[in-house]
């Protein structure tokens, strides 16, 4: 009866951020106003990448996949922690810590790929300009994007169906979120196969893409050092400046969660890490591209100027 306990938890309880029942509310209202955010901007990124004409090339068909990816990582846990922080009950089912286990680790998968693949496309469209059309055609770019996909799918399945399998000692997860390294922590003995499995892919999403962007950035610099004009090497620049930005925020919160020495004992500063890392990056990715880029600022006045005009017509 005793080892059937072990396994057989129903639900699970989120110890969040309830440590500190002052900063609740405040946490509350800045993880819903950057949720709200991060829905609305990318979104727009999306709706806009289909309706204008202009933003077909694989870049914008990538940036896409992208603020699809980053709206489910969020949708996955942010709408749990909101209800968790004004409820004095922070549970979460079983099967809801599943879902959101398997969904945070596929789309941050994901997305560790599919931001090596947008950096091959900026390293053709600025090293081999000529051949672009020709290299990146539709169908390699529709290829390159489900590879990312089906490569995140798959290793977080791997990784979420042995985690969920290991017999817990408890259900107190002190985190916002069912993160599979603070569940692995109520195991109640290690398992060598199931550290293999997470050293494994994490070698496989972080380290690896990392060293193919850096191949990449290098082979771009390179050629833009070579470019005679000044203005040519910023305009060869700004197309990579706001793809090298998500890259340094992305990897650079993903590494120092999942890379640094098992024996840190610093959940507090995992979770702030965690929430910076859910919330705050997928919430700056359109910001950062409408920013950087003209194309899409061109695309999003067409857009809001198309509002008025459908409401003039009405009144008509």
């Amino acid at each position: 009866m005793q080892r059937e306990n072990l396994t057989t938890w129903t639900f699970f309880i989120l110890k969040g951020f309830s440590k500190y029942p002052n900063l609740e509310i405040v946490l509350f209202a800045f993880s819903l106003v950057f949720y709200l955010i991060t829905l609305l901007g990318n979104s727009t990124l999306i709706l806009i990448t289909i309706l204008n004409s202009n933003l077909k090339t694989p870049m914008y068909l990538f940036l896409g996949n992208l603020s699809f990816m980053d709206i489910c990582y969020t949708s996955a846990s942010i709408p749990t922690l909101l209800v968790n922080l004004l409820s004095s009950q922070k549970t979460i089912a079983f099967s809801g810590c599943a879902v959101q286990m398997y969904l945070s680790l596929a789309m941050g998968s994901t997305e560790c790929v599919l931001l090596a693949v947008m950096a091959y496309d900026r390293y053709v469209a600025i090293c081999n300009p000529l051949r672009y059309p020709i290299i990146m055609n539709r169908q390699v770019c529709v290829q390159m994007a489900s590879v990312s996909w089906v490569t995140g799918c798959l290793t977080a399945m791997l990784e979420t169906s042995f985690a969920l399998q290991m017999p817990l000692c408890g259900n107190l997860i002190d985190h916002f979120t069912c993160e599979i390294l603070a569940v692995l922590k109520l195991a109640c003995a290690s398992s060598l196969l199931m550290d293999m499995i997470m050293l494994l892919i994490s070698v496989l999403l972080l380290p690896i893409p990392m060293l193919l962007i850096c191949i990449s950035y290098a082979f771009i610099l390179s050629t833009i050092l070579r470019i005679n004009s000044a203005e040519g090497r910023n305009k060869a620049f700004s197309t990579c400046a706001a793809h090298l930005t998500v890259v340094i925020l992305y990897f650079g919160a993903a590494l120092s969660m999942y890379l640094k020495p098992s024996t840190s004992n610093s959940q507090e500063i995992d979770k702030i890490i965690s929430l910076l890392y859910g919330v705050l990056t997928p919430m700056l990715n359109p910001i950062i591209y409408s920013l950087r880029n003209k194309e899409v600022k061109e695309a999003m006045k067409k857009l809001l100027g198309k509002i008025p005009v459908h409401q003039t017509h009405e009144n008509h």
